[in-house]
């Protein structure tokens, strides 16, 4: 019980988080900065000092859950340049297995 409330007053849970995202194109003269959101936060995880073949270890992330996409212009571009730059935008976050097929998933950190 004291470790669930701890938890609950000290540590922030999975959730969506405002971000700012420096864009730029090489054909364009300007950067521009976009406010977004994204997920971020802690998820209760463990991990076996025992590593057993028949239970697979599976670490849970703050991810998202639903994500849609923007568009954006970027300015002072070549005139036959393509000036858009679409970026995804998380609209709902959970704890759940990265999912590699659209998000890079540390599988093992680069050491000291």
């Amino acid at each position: 019980f004291l470790f669930c409330c701890w938890r609950v007053i000290c540590c922030k849970s999975c959730e969506l988080t405002n971000i700012t995202i420096t864009v730029e194109k090489e054909e364009c003269r300007f950067c521009i900065s976009i406010n977004a959101t994204w997920c971020a936060g802690y998820c209760y995880t463990r991990d076996l000092v025992y590593k057993d073949p028949a239970r697979p270890n599976n670490q849970k992330t703050c991810t998202f859950k639903e994500l849609v996409y923007e568009t954006v212009k970027v300015p002072g571009c070549a005139h036959q340049a393509d000036s858009l730059y679409t970026y995804p935008v998380a609209t709902e976050c959970h704890c759940g297995k990265c999912d590699s097929d659209s998000t890079d998933c540390t599988v093992q950190g680069l050491g000291p």
